[in-house]
């Protein structure tokens, strides 16, 4: 039972640090540009 006073909360705090990882980056524009890195790669920047 005393396993569970610490570990809900400690599951709860890694949910909550992952919640605000990922709506950072939606803020920071990491998801603005999907196509892009898709469509990068077959292009020839050798010339």
């Amino acid at each position: 039972m005393n396993y569970i006073l610490v570990l809900v909360p400690i599951g709860l705090a890694m949910g909550a640090v992952g919640l605000v990882a990922f709506l950072w980056s939606l803020n920071n524009g990491q998801y603005d540009d999907l196509d892009g890195a898709a469509e990068r790669i077959l292009t020839d920047d050798d010339e």
